[in-house]
């Protein structure tokens, strides 16, 4: 049968779609498709009215191409989503660069086409893995959020009680509260401490903890009464000093409670995930990290060993490519350099984890774990921070992958495997 390959330019509420068969024959004329459910439904029909193999190609950008894939997918089509940056590098043949809606659709079937053989199906991801990765992408953007509205709070208390922070060094509680943005919505000034007997301030302290649940130290309220009496505010001691720090205080605890919220749902909807288990026992993945590792990554079977243009592509390696932290190459002639950038075409979410988990290995140093050793020998060669980060990052990866790939065989088949390729 007759390969063509349906181009889909997927767009916000609208997607331009064109069709090519070998021979760079015209099947089908760009036009625009709205995202409804009879307009979808109207083109997987017409689609399925060629005469030969069809195979629809979109790029998987955002959130906006899902309902098209789902519609299609649904109706029995065969629907491949790819990486933008294949798609833009894909030159098409021409010299002439065309950048619009008709244009990109074209290039996305013709791209289809000359890739026929190496075009890998669309599947949808099963509901809890979703849900994982819409909070996954949720926790980051709020982290964002609590990281500003902190340095913002910061900048402010500075002015009324230097150095207030630097006294409470607690973390966050699992309800989202933080003791030194606690603490400053009630003192908020270091003259509300000035004008009390140390005495008088020592009582009220305790019964603050006592109230808003913080263990009292003794010893940590002589230091904050002490560094009180020394301090010299550049804000006054009124109404709207108190209104400007409660009021950003109030945000940053709303946005934290938050947080906290999404970071248990989390953990609940990995904890379900037959992976779960094996992901947490891994050094570096936290309460945090270990279920975003798992949402970002998704199911470990989808990075399957697959032919690229003759060559075998194992699993791990198209995971890390994934990651974008798989190593660059520039050689020409007898030029090879010898240490080039990684490629970032990858997910930035995924790496932005794995440089978490790196900076856990550094910051513990974990003698008897081999990333460790590895990430500490490329330090000690005195390569940049950016280089060993990035390295030790891949052989995470492919840890993480054998371990999970080599978990999920033995749980398939009660107990026992015959694949070594993970060893």
């Amino acid at each position: 049968m007759t390969p063509i390959c349906v181009g889909i330019d997927v767009s916000k509420g609208k997607s331009t779609v064109s069709a090519y068969q070998w021979g760079d024959i015209v099947v089908m004329k760009p036009h625009d498709v709205p995202h409804t459910a009879t307009a979808l439904k109207e083109l997987a029909d017409s689609i399925k009215q060629f005469n030969g193999e069809v195979r629809i190609v979109m790029e998987h950008t955002g959130r906006y191409w899902l309902p098209v894939a789902t519609v299609l997918y649904e109706a029995g089509l065969f629907v491949s989503a790819v990486n933008p940056n294949l798609i833009s590098d894909f030159k098409d043949n021409k010299l002439r660069n065309i950048k619009n809606d008709k244009a990109d659709s074209r290039k996305i079937a013709r791209y289809g086409l000359k890739y026929w053989t190496d075009l890998v199906p669309y599947a949808p991801t099963d509901i809890t893995r979703q849900k994982l990765l819409e909070f996954s992408r949720q926790l980051d953007s709020s982290n964002k959020l609590l990281t500003g509205l902190k340095n913002n709070l910061q900048a402010i208390v500075d002015a009324t009680f230097p150095g207030v922070r630097k006294l409470i060094t607690s973390r966050a509680r699992d309800d989202g509260h933080i003791k030194w943005v606690d603490f400053v919505c009630t003192f908020y000034h270091c003259e509300c401490i000035k004008k009390l007997s140390k005495k008088q301030f020592m009582i009220r302290y305790r019964s603050w903890c006592k109230r808003h649940g913080y263990l009292v130290a003794a010893k940590g309220a002589d230091k904050i009464y002490a560094a009180a009496i020394e301090q010299v505010p550049t804000l006054p001691s009124d109404g709207d000093t108190r209104m400007l720090i409660s009021g950003i205080a109030k945000q940053l605890t709303s946005v934290s409670v938050t947080v906290e919220i999404w970071r248990a749902k989390m953990k609940e909807l990995a904890g379900t995930l037959q992976e779960y288990d094996c992901v947490m026992s891994m050094y570096g993945c936290g309460n945090t990290t270990g279920p975003q590792l798992i949402a970002e990554i998704g199911d470990i079977t989808r990075f399957a060993d697959r032919i690229v243009d003759g060559k075998k592509i194992k699993g791990k390696k198209t995971l890390v490519q994934f990651a974008g932290v798989a190593p660059g190459e520039n050689q020409s002639g007898e030029y090879k350099q010898k240490s080039v950038a990684a490629s970032k075409k990858g997910s930035p979410h995924l790496r932005k984890i794995l440089f978490q988990v790196m900076s856990t290995y550094l910051r513990n140093s974990p003698a008897d774990e081999s990333v460790y050793q590895f990430l500490d020998r490329k330090r000690a060669e005195g390569k940049p921070y950016y280089v060993y980060m990035t390295a030790g990052a891949n052989k995470f990866l492919r840890q993480y992958f054998a371990k999970v790939r080599d978990f999920l065989d033995k749980d398939s088949s009660g107990g026992n495997t015959t694949d070594d390729s993970v060893a």
